[in-house]
């Protein structure tokens, strides 16, 4: 088993990976909680595949685990779905002694997240990702939200879960678009910090071979994010180069209404043409945008922007979270491995984009 420490100044938790802990999650459970009532939010498609094997795992360990299931999909990260959840748990008597799972990819664990920061103002909860995006990324730091209509993650907190379950072989089950959705994170964490990492990636030739090395990849990604975490755990500094790519990518996201491109699409989108443009501004070393090009289409991941209309691209750019007083914060890069916060005022943003 490989593990890692998430260790911040009021939070403390593992993350653990190994093969098959899924089935064994309620022997790990029992380690960080003492009661019975479990209320594991997941999705349709999840339940079907991995519902029994946790169900077993926590009935064997003397828990009471009841089920949540949404819908799969972008759309169940909102405020409609967040309700009927709400009213499950209190269905279920859930209490503030009581424990969630967030059993699923991003959407899951962000939904649940969001759910178990603000059910009775807080109460404990696990991350089991079962994506490669959410196991590399979104189900580590405590980042919760969930959508509105205007933009992606406008309503959320930093919550901490109690402990990460991560079980490689549950990519096994996943069609290769989600495998391509969480390797244009992996591509981001090389492009930000790590240039071995995105040799790795740009050398891999065939899905055999992502395999072979996929614990190490979700091992590194998972060190680097522990880092930027533990360095700045609010976003403030320099958690916000994991950024990248992501302003351009939340606003094609919002574009097409979450559903013509997934995340890990979209912000491949993004971290390739903004780095056209900072090329160009004289920003980054010439080549790197041709760079970033070359290991998504190695990896048969698109880059190219789709044909949209900008002037609504850049009012949802300029809804960012990441719009501070009149100032974004975008996430730029010198050269591969290497990259940086620069501060452009909102008036300014267009020739990023």
């Amino acid at each position: 088993m490989k593990r890692l420490n998430i260790n911040l100044d009021k939070n403390k938790y593992e993350i653990l990976m190994e093969n098959g802990i899924i089935s064994n999650a309620g022997k790990e459970i029992k380690k960080i909680y003492q009661g019975v009532n479990i209320a594991v939010i997941t999705d349709e498609n999840v339940y079907e595949i991995f519902g029994e094997a946790l169900e077993k795992s926590l009935i064997m360990n003397n828990f009471n685990p009841n089920f949540i299931k949404v819908k799969p999909g972008e759309a169940s990260k909102s405020l409609d779905t967040l309700k009927s959840v709400y009213t499950n748990l209190v269905v279920q008597g859930i209490t503030r002694g009581d424990l969630i799972i967030a059993l699923g990819g991003g959407v899951v664990g962000d939904l649940a997240g969001f759910a178990a920061a603000t059910y009775l103002r807080g109460i404990a909860y696990v991350q089991i990702p079962t994506s490669l995006l959410a196991q590399i990324d979104s189900s580590i730091g405590g980042k919760v939200a969930v959508n509105l209509e205007e933009g992606k993650n406008l309503v959320g907190s930093f919550y901490h879960p109690k402990v990460v379950l991560i079980d490689p072989t549950a990519l096994n089950s996943l069609p290769d678009k989600f495998i391509k959705d969480g390797l244009g994170e992996a591509v981001k964490y090389g492009c930000i910090k790590d240039e071995e990492l995105f040799n790795i990636l740009n050398n891999i030739k065939s899905k055999e071979e992502l395999f072979e090395n996929i614990e190490d990849i979700i091992f590194k990604c998972c060190s680097i994010k522990k880092q930027a975490v533990e360095m700045d755990e609010k976003d403030l500094g320099e958690r916000m180069l994991l950024n990248f790519g992501h302003t351009i990518g939340h606003a094609i996201e919002k574009y097409y209404n979450y559903e013509n491109y997934s995340h890990g699409q979209a912000i491949s989108i993004g971290m390739y043409n903004i780095t056209q443009k900072s090329e160009e501004l004289g920003y980054t070393e010439q080549g790197t945008a041709e760079k970033i090009k070359m290991i998504l289409t190695n990896l048969d991941i698109n880059y190219i922007m789709p044909i949209v209309n900008m002037d609504t691209i850049r009012k949802s750019v300029h809804l960012d979270k990441k719009n501070i007083s009149g100032n974004i914060n975008i996430i730029l890069i010198k050269e591969i491995g290497n990259s940086f916060i620069e501060s452009v005022p909102v008036n300014n943003i267009e020739k990023f984009i």
